[in-house]
């Protein structure tokens, strides 16, 4: 059922047309609205934020969109959105300008105010169809487009108003609008351009969140956001600081807390998998500590390398964070230090409770140890695990390395089965690789396997300030060992409803945290989960249930979520099954790696054409993933090439597997090794859209890979000007379109209605002729050449 709450009287009594607006004389001027719905402007230059600047007269000088600045406040449910555009004009003449500003449905103008003075400044809010017939407007005359992705928003048009000759103009727009909401969650959009030429103008994003409960989660699915909770109602979100923002709408949902454990669905509907895909989204009562409702305890075991290796600023690093670690436990949590080489030495038989003297006890260890000699991993983490656990505590291990295992059992394999097999405690492993010379894929799989996560320190960071900085994230535990199940309608579990989970476990959840739980349904009947767990220190069950006639395409980010994961976790099953044919292949042994490997593949024998089923199977559904979702890898990359022949997949295949045994199984160490992690990892557990498939490569370069797009649900390729829907990719070389619409034609507009209808017009952000399958047929748009 959605939920909608009144708003105040004066939101909805703010004319759509403004009475008046003050420039920096402090004068009140009457506003005028345009007279038509056609475009007709003496401006020499358009002005839209949430895209770019057109220079409307060509012996005129551009005017340069130089920042944008959204400040969102959401109060109750509605949001004032403050937009502050600053426009730069680097000529020596006076420039005109025009904005228009698409907003969303509901939205109400509050003020629009500028600097400088303008004999008749106008700002009127006008519907979607009027909005829609101006934007046609403006595309047939600048023929670009690209701005018909906005014909589903309202618009704000102001007025004509000058830009000061090598100087700065600058507008402030506020407009409010009541968001809608769906149970306990709260969704905010603000509407931005898909196009990644819209990047270059430079956008920072902040939003403050001030509820009637406490707020539980919040969620980005199109961006990277911090988040600050101020107080248990009151959150303020930051898009991440990357130097160019992600292109399209910034998106928000946000949890009400609820009775414990809340959570909410978002669902896509696709009948080609008798379903739909589903995002789970969860989180526990941030007010708890608030609430003074004790958290569990936790028991936390250091495994610190003291290896030869160490010696030096490392060691001294590693040791302060020791010792912040132990100095950071509340009183009444337990804990031990272990230190290792190719001996094994520690603290105490057993965790200890931190004391007044049991932590100058452990001030004095830790400062008393030396680094020498080798590494014994297997040792090291087996004395961690067979230590009797504390009683009533999360068991945690911090473990920290910066080499390979060299003394004792070095096999990747018998290292993780032994993990695995000796952790009847459950206790979690969350692992440090510091430097490059480490078995990263060992120590993340170590990690996984325990319902944690793997660290590394490249060497130009602080070991302490990593360590400290995955501390604090494991304050306050809140559910600890949480299970999910699957119900029917007779509330029994089942494993008919959904398939293809991702994470296929939960992790703790501790102050702050989230669940973002990926799926596939079947059928359309109401989904029914159930969490249950160690509760704030007591067992507890958390049923939910969730209607799907909400599910929309509009959703469309939960499918491609849910692909890149996928592909994560498939590069993770091939990477394993090769660990200890890639030690054996560098120990020289090549016949003996054969025999030991559940994949018996070698490099040469992939060039030859030799396949293992298995491996094929992984490799053919990676490059299926990657091509119908646009998610592409440093494996897959090559996809994007231009002339890269679909039609012939067994070879994009071989390619695709060549990559994966060279790479994700034979370096697994070193820069290449560890930047591969890096790059599985951040996929692996990926919240955001990512749309850019941006990863580091093996020389911790940053790549981005922007001529594969998804836009809405359906994904394109460019080949050379023309953009080409994924599903025709493998007929791309012969096909013959069944209709060709041309650039402004009517038939170009009513296609762009049909997709407005659809949720689908930011297509038309795709500059360029595109290829398109609509209805089983291609159509070829003949779009203008992309500027």
């Amino acid at each position: 059922m959605r939920m909608r709450i009144s708003a105040t009287l004066s939101l909805f009594s703010v004319a759509l047309t403004l009475g008046g607006v003050l420039n920096t004389a402090g004068r009140a001027q009457e506003m005028r609205a345009p007279a038509s719905s056609d475009f007709h402007t003496s401006a020499s230059n358009l002005i839209i934020p949430q895209a770019r600047a057109y220079t409307i007269r060509p012996e005129a000088q551009r005017v340069q969109i130089s920042a944008v600045h959204a400040d969102v406040r959401i109060l109750h449910q509605v949001a004032t959105t403050t937009m502050d555009v600053s426009l730069s004009n680097s000529s020596n003449q006076q420039q005109e300008a025009e904005m228009l500003v698409p907003v969303p449905d509901g939205a109400a103008v509050r003020s629009f105010t500028f600097a400088g003075s303008a004999s008749e400044p106008t700002a009127k809010l006008l519907p979607k169809a009027e909005a829609r017939s101006i934007y046609q407007s403006i595309v047939s005359k600048l023929r670009d487009p690209a701005l018909l992705e906005f014909a589903g928003y309202n618009l704000v048009r102001s007025s004509v108003f000058p830009v000061p000759a090598r100087g700065t103009q600058r507008v402030r727009l506020v407009y409010e609008h009541l968001l809608t909401a769906e149970g306990n969650r709260i969704d905010y959009v603000l509407p931005r351009s898909e196009s990644f030429e819209a990047r270059e103008t430079p956008w920072t994003i902040t939003t403050a969140v001030q509820a009637k409960s406490p707020i539980s989660a919040i969620y980005s699915p199109s961006h990277q956001i911090t988040v600050a909770h101020t107080a248990p109602g009151h959150a303020v979100v930051r898009v991440g600081g990357e130097p160019k923002l992600e292109p399209g709408p910034f998106r928000i949902s946000y949890l009400l807390e609820g009775n414990g454990l809340t959570a909410s669905l978002l669902a896509y509907p696709d009948a080609r998998i008798g379903g739909g895909y589903f995002l789970l989204l969860a989180g526990a009562p941030a007010s708890a500590r608030a609430e003074n409702r004790p958290a569990i305890k936790r028991e936390v075991t250091l495994v610190f390398d003291r290896s030869g290796s160490m010696k030096g600023e490392k060691f001294e690093q590693a040791r302060a964070a020791a010792l912040q670690v132990v100095e950071g436990l509340d009183e009444g949590e337990a804990f031990n230090v272990i230190d290792y080489s190719d001996s094994i030495a520690s603290f105490a038989p057993r965790p200890v409770v931190k004391t007044p003297d049991s932590m100058r006890e452990a001030r004095s260890y830790i400062k008393r140890l030396a680094a020498d000699g080798g590494t014994n991993i297997h040792a090291a983490l087996i004395e961690a695990l067979r230590q009797p656990p504390t009683a009533g505590t999360l068991p945690l291990i911090i473990f920290l390395t910066d080499g390979l295992p060299t003394v004792g059992e070095t096999r990747e394999t018998a290292i993780r089965r032994a993990v695995i097999a000796t952790n009847p405690h459950e206790r979690r492993i969350f692992t440090f690789g510091v430097g490059y010379d480490v078995n990263a894929p060992l120590l993340t799989s170590i990690a996984n396997a325990t319902r944690a996560t793997g660290t590394f320190v490249f060497p130009t960071e602080s070991v302490e300030a990593k360590v400290s900085q995955v501390f604090r994230r494991l304050s306050g535990p809140v559910l600890a060992a949480p299970q999910l199940a699957t119900l029917d309608a007779n509330r029994q579990a089942t494993t008919r409803a959904v398939r293809e989970l991702l994470p296929a476990e939960l992790s703790d959840l501790f102050e702050g945290d989230q669940i973002v739980l990926l799926g596939q349904y079947r059928g359309d009947e109401p989904l029914r989960f159930r969490i249950s767990g160690n509760y704030f220190g007591t067992p507890r069950i958390f049923d939910f249930k969730f209607d799907l006639n909400s599910a929309t395409t509009r959703n469309a980010f939960v499918p491609r979520l849910w692909a890149s994961r996928k592909i994560a976790r498939l590069v993770e099953e091939i990477s394993e099954a090769g660990a200890d044919v890639a030690q054996m292949a560098r120990a020289g042994s090549h016949a003996s790696a054969m025999r030991m490997s559940r994949m018996p593949v070698s490099v040469s024998d992939v060039s030859a054409g030799a396949t293992d089923p298995k491996l094929k199977e992984l490799v053919d559904e990676i490059v299926r993933l990657s091509t119908e979702y646009g998610v592409l890898t440093e494996y897959t990359a090559f996809l994007a090439t231009d002339g890269t022949d679909f039609s012939r997949r067994e070879a994009l295949n071989e390619q695709a597997q060549r990559s994966l045994v060279e790479n994700a199984q034979q370096t697994r160490s070193g820069m290449g090794g560890v930047t591969q992690i890096v790059n599985r990892s951040a996929q692996g557990a990926q919240t955001s859209a990512n749309r850019a498939n941006t990863f580091l490569t093996q020389n911790m370069e940053r790549i981005e890979i922007t001529n594969v797009q998804q836009v809405t649900d359906r994904t394109f390729f460019r080949r050379n000007n023309r953009w080409i829907d994924a599903r025709l990719l493998h007929r791309e070389r012969t096909i013959e379109p069944d209709q060709i619409i041309e650039f402004g034609t009517p038939e170009f507009y009513r296609l762009t209605d049909r997709l407005v209808a659809e949720g689908r017009q930011s297509i038309m952000a795709l500059l360029g002729e595109m290829l398109l399958l609509i209805d089983g047929k291609t159509v070829l748009i003949k779009a203008p050449p992309a500027k």
